[in-house]
C-alpha cells in the first residue's frame, strides 16, 4: 500500500521553516510568561538553529536510559533525521496534524514538548530508519525504551505515513507488518495486531485519512479503506471499505461516515446516536 496521499499531505501546505518560527515564537512566549521554564525552553527549542536538531535533543532526553546516555542518544537521533531528511518532513505533518486535530491543544509548542503520542510516534520512525539500515539490535532497544516510557508498543518494521496522530497514545500495539497511511488518527489503546494464524504478513493495512477510536482492535492482514471510521471499542476482522464506519464486536458497517474522519475527528454514528 502506497504512503503516498490523494492530496497535498499537511506538511506541503504547512512547511517546516514555518512551523519552526512558530515553534521558537511560541517558547518565547511561554519562557516569558513562565520564567521557571526559561532554561528548559532555551535547551530544548531557542538555542537550537533548525527543527531537526531540537528535535533530536528533545528525543534524546525522552530516550536515554543506563545503556544509552542523552549524548549517544541524541548522536542516533541525529543520524537518522540527516540520514533520511524526509522524517523531518513527516515529524512536522505530525506536528501540524495534532495542532489541527486535538481541541485541547493550542499551539505546536505544546505536542512538540508534552505529547507521548507525538513523541513516540517521532521516536518509531527513528527506530524504522535504523530497522531500514539493519541496525535491528538498536531499533529494537529504542521499541522497548518507548514501551518503558510511554506505554506504546510500535514494532520498528512498521510503516507509518506522515500528518498521523496518536492521541492520549497509553497502550496503542501496531504490528510489525502493519501499515498506517498518512493524515490518519488513532485513539489510546488501538491495536493493529495479528490474530494468531499467520507468521507472516499478518497485520491490517490502513488507508489514507481514516480514523480508529480509542480501544478499537483491528487484527489480521486487512485492509481498511481510505477514510474510514472505526468506532471506539469494536474489534475488526474483516476488510472494512472506504468511506463507511463500521462499529461492534464484530465490527459490521453501519453506515457511510463524513469526507475526512481522522480530521474532523468526529465519532458520531451516521444517524446522530
Amino acid at each position: 500500500m502506497s504512503l503516498s496521499p490523494s492530496t497535498a499531505p499537511i506538511a506541503a501546505r504547512t512547511g517546516t521553516r514555518a512551523v519552526w518560527a512558530r515553534l521558537r515564537v511560541e517558547a518565547a512566549a511561554a519562557a516569558a510568561e513562565e520564567p521557571i521554564l526559561a532554561s528548559f525552553l532555551n535547551a530544548a527549542v531557542l538555542r537550537h538553529d533548525e527543527f531537526s536538531h531540537a528535535l533530536a535533543y528533545c528525543l534524546a532526553g525522552k530516550l536515554a536510559d543506563a545503556q544509552l546516555d542523552a549524548m549517544l542518544a541524541r548522536d542516533v537521533a541525529e543520524a537518522a533525521l540527516h540520514g533520511d531528511p524526509g522524517i523531518v518532513t513527516q515529524a512536522v505533518a505530525d506536528l501540524v496534524a495534532v495542532e489541527e486535530r486535538d481541541p485541547a491543544c493550542k499551539s505546536v509548542l505544546q505536542p512538540f514538548l508534552y505529547y507521548k503520542g507525538y513523541q513516540s510516534l517521532q521516536l518509531h520512525r527513528i527506530a524504522h530508519w535504523l530497522w531500514a539500515e539493519g541496525r535491528q539490535n538498536l531499533a529494537f532497544h529504542l521499541q522497548s525504551r518507548v514501551s518503558e516510557r510511554f506505554g506504546v508498543d510500535i514494532h520498528p518494521a512498521a510503516r507509518i505515513g506522515q500528518g498521523v496522530m496518536i492521541d492520549h497514545a497509553t497502550s496503542v500495539v501496531i504490528g510489525e507488518t502493519a501499515v498506517v497511511g498518512d493524515n490518519c488518527s488513532l485513539l489510546h489503546e488501538v491495536t493493529l495486531g495479528g490474530t494468531g494464524a499467520a507468521h507472516e504478513d499478518r497485520h491490517p493495512k490502513i488507508g489514507r485519512g481514516v480514523m480508529i477510536g480509542a480501544g478499537a482492535k483491528v487484527l489480521g492482514n486487512i485492509t481498511v479503506g481510505d477514510h474510514a471510521r472505526i468506532a471506539a471499542g469494536s474489534v475488526v476482522l474483516k476488510p472494512v471499505p472506504a468511506g463507511c464506519t463500521v462499529a461492534g464486536v464484530p465490527a459490521k458497517v453501519v453506515g457511510d461516515c463524513c469526507p475526512q474522519p481522522a480530521r474532523s475527528m468526529d465519532q458520531t454514528f451516521p444517524d446522530g446516536k
